[in-house]
């Protein structure tokens, strides 16, 4: 399968992904259910230390037994792409564009999300034949980046990382963002009920 191909089949009409960044197993655990619960089908697990990579692993087991794809995040090497996929990850993502880590992701038949926040970076992407690309920080890109990206890269969908939560998601969805990443915004009961509206409305006119 093409590497994009799977992001095709199934981040389309997820207009809201949960990344769990620095929070113990315990807290993993419970705010995967969380998500999953609310319908926010997508989590990911950045794998930046041991940590990390304790997390992905409990929360790997319990998406599979729900049925639910998880993702490992902040896989900036080539080892870490096969940590990744030991544990049993679905997909990698990273901060940046990395060569090695594209190379390596395809080798072990991993789609791979790469951060992306110029229009060289996207089109470095592009060269490797992905078309799902991570924005990161997208608090600081803002909604208009994506707006302006849309123009020159109408054949990228992006994936919206970093600063994001119920109050500022609309927006960048609104800008053409295809999925939103949340974190922290699922510890707090007020915004739940705002990301859950957003994932039962209609599908987002990109």
């Amino acid at each position: 399968m093409a590497q994009s191909t799977w992001f095709d089949q199934h981040l389309l009409g997820c207009p809201i992904m949960a990344i769990l960044r620095n929070f113990s197993v315990e807290e993993s655990l419970e705010l995967s259910h969380r998500a999953w619960d609310l319908g926010i089908e997508h989590v990911e697990v950045p794998i930046q230390n041991q940590q990390g990579l304790e997390a992905l692993a409990a929360v790997v087991e319990a998406g599979n037994s729900r049925g639910k794809y998880v993702g490992a995040g902040t896989v900036d090497s080539s080892e870490k792409v096969f940590q990744a996929q030991e544990i049993g990850a679905v997909y990698t993502v990273a901060p940046g564009l990395d060569d090695e880590v594209i190379r390596a992701s395809i080798r072990a038949e991993l789609p791979h999300l790469p951060g992306v926040a110029t229009a060289s970076e996207i089109q470095g992407a592009l060269r490797h034949g992905l078309t799902w690309m991570k924005a990161f920080p997208a608090h600081t890109l803002g909604p208009d980046w994506f707006s302006a990206m849309r123009g020159p890269f109408p054949q990228v969908n992006f994936v919206a990382t970093g600063g994001l939560d119920a109050t500022n998601v609309a927006s960048y969805l609104k800008a053409g963002v295809r999925v939103a990443a949340v974190g922290s915004a699922l510890q707090h009961q007020d915004q739940l009920s705002r990301l859950g509206a957003l994932i039962t409305a209609p599908a987002n006119e990109n």
